[in-house]
């Protein structure tokens, strides 16, 4: 079982505590107000009142035992340095962020984040792509240009194969599994015709992927 340290129980932080902790993982939730920990502590393994200033008493509540820390507080550029110079002098394993906006992200990268998130302008960036793009279903971003897609299959690939489409030379993308209906079709043989309302799961470049999008 995965454990996590959420440090910091604004509403993204506890909202994240509360949903690592549903999906069965060990959580750890931290904040220097009483509060929000007691708004967690009964769903969650443990809830501790900390300050993350403080290096050594986030080494006493076990925050270095934990696989990953997130720490989520992204408004405040000067905590989030010092957790972060904090949660790397004990160890953590991996250590993610969350930023207020770009340039509070290329610090905590340069710092040694291993990841950073934005989550309002990630919520806008997906709801954006959802309006324009209706047949997207849901999509993670990979890196700048890469992306792994849930794209409803187009009309005009309705009844063909993936071997007649020819879609790793055309689009340079690998469909990785099919959904139909309840069932999903993992690695799918080039023979595998599509049907009517089957969603595919595509990796693959951003702008390729926008072309699929665009087919009738």
């Amino acid at each position: 079982m995965k454990s996590f340290a959420i440090l910091g129980l604004g509403r993204f932080g506890a909202e994240l505590a509360l949903a690592l902790a549903r999906g069965g993982a060990e959580v750890l939730a931290v904040d220097r107000e009483r509060k929000p920990v007691e708004f967690v502590a009964d769903e969650v393994t443990r809830a501790v009142t900390c300050n993350i200033r403080d290096k050594d008493a986030l080494g006493e509540i076990g925050v270095a035992e934990c696989d990953c820390a997130v720490l989520c507080v992204g408004g405040d550029l000067a905590a989030s340095v010092l957790g972060l110079m904090n949660l790397k002098a004990l160890g953590v394993k991996k250590i993610i962020c969350k930023a207020y906006d770009e340039t509070y992200r290329d610090v905590l990268l340069k710092l040694g984040a291993d990841q950073v998130v934005i989550p309002e302008k990630e919520m806008a960036d997906k709801l954006a792509t959802n309006l324009i793009s209706p047949s997207l279903k849901d999509y993670i971003a990979l890196s700048d240009s890469d992306s792994l897609e849930e794209v409803t299959v187009p009309s005009s690939w309705i009844g063909k194969s993936l071997a007649d489409l020819r879609i790793r030379n055309r689009y340079k993308a690998e469909v990785i599994a099919v959904r139909r209906g309840g069932k999903t079709i993992i690695t799918p043989s080039g023979e595998e015709g599509f049907l009517p309302g089957d969603v595919l799961v595509i990796l693959g470049d951003k702008e390729n992927l926008a072309d699929i999008r665009r087919l009738k």
